[in-house]
């Protein structure tokens, strides 16, 4: 018999698309959606059950169905359609998190758990390291907000690996997530039709293309063992190479508008009191630095790179979301004509 997973999340668009990807899978034979409220995406036929991870009854939806792996993909960075703001995010992040892991610790029949967590767990310190890797020490990130809640949801996953030893735990350590679909946070910034950035500041970036997030994740729920299975332990997920969000802008066609580092984060605050979903303070204050992780503990257990570089990746979202009124080829005629003027006087 083939597994039964559940799927946390489901009314997500990215976690919509995992449960109709696991559906084509030969090795599994049932998959339940779970959220709190109804999917507007097709699931290509699996279960939804109407369920709060953050309540006690989620232990029933996973006796009741002799669920024996759970894909936790209810962690986000920003609100959904529902909205909720900042408190509901962290309640769903962290106490749904630990409320859903002690469901699963009353399962007995439970063999695997696989939670996509987030690089900006290392947070974006100048004095960090210039390339983390799944060792690095972690420490509390300032300012609190999404990273902060990934290093307590994460230090829960912990605790139930260690109390539950006979369960394959593993955590997927994604980084910015883009596609012509994505609907991350910095997906909703690279949309804004002008870019705030920090005044002299250019952070190195790193994505991951969502078809690659679901390559990864089919691969977890797998058996250890197989030619295409990815066993337990935490893994960083980013496509390789780096951009800088000068280059991301540009490829992007976006003019940026630069902001003082003492005002980026009232600047922030005032643009997403207005509605703008891409712009926050917590957004602004992670674009000073950035982040760059080591990818090659996956490559290893993948025997191979994701199948796109963190530059095919953006290029695979400006596809779709761009040119803006900054269209490159237009600065390259407009910087041609400038130089032609000033070699003829």
């Amino acid at each position: 018999m083939g597994k039964t997973v559940l799927v946390t999340g489901a009314a997500r668009q990215l976690s919509g698309r995992f449960v109709r990807h696991l559906r084509a899978d030969p090795g599994v034979d049932r998959v339940i959606g779970v959220d709190s409220r109804s999917p507007a995406h097709p699931l290509g036929g699996a279960e939804f059950v109407r369920a709060d991870i953050r309540q006690p009854s989620i232990v029933t939806v996973l006796a009741e169905h002799a669920v024996d792996t759970v894909v936790h993909l209810d962690v986000h960075g920003t609100p959904g359609p529902g909205g909720g703001g900042r408190a509901a995010v962290k309640e769903v992040n962290v106490l749904g998190t630990l409320q859903l892991l002690g469901a699963c610790q009353k399962v007995p029949g439970l063999r695997a758990v696989v939670v996509k967590s987030s690089t900006q767990i290392y947070g974006t310190a100048a004095r960090d390291p210039a390339v983390f890797t799944e060792t690095t020490r972690l420490r509390a990130p300032a300012g609190g907000g999404f990273p902060q809640d990934v290093v307590e949801f994460e230090g829960y996953v912990r605790g139930f690996a260690r109390r539950c030893p006979d369960v394959r735990v593993t955590v997927l350590r994604c980084a910015h997530v883009l596609g012509p679909a994505a609907d991350s946070r910095l997906a909703a910034y690279f949309r804004l039709p002008v870019l705030p950035t920090v005044l002299g500041y250019d952070p190195r970036l790193q994505f991951v293309h969502e078809d690659d997030v679901l390559d990864v994740l089919a691969r977890a729920v797998r058996e250890p063992g197989g030619p295409d299975a990815i066993g337990p332990g935490v893994y960083n997920v980013a496509g390789d190479g780096v951009l800088l969000l000068s280059q991301a802008a540009r490829r992007l066609g976006r003019p940026t508008l630069p902001v003082a580092r003492p005002f980026a984060p009232w600047v922030g605050s005032a643009f997403g009191a207005l509605g703008l979903r891409g712009v926050s303070a917590e957004q602004l204050t992670s674009l000073v630095h950035g982040r760059v992780v080591r990818t090659a503990r996956l490559r290893e257990a993948m025997g191979g790179p994701l199948a796109y570089t963190t530059a095919e990746t953006f290029a695979a979202f400006a596809a779709v979301h761009g040119p803006g009124p900054l269209r490159p080829e237009g600065v390259a005629a407009a910087v041609d004509r400038i130089e032609e003027v000033l070699r003829r006087g």
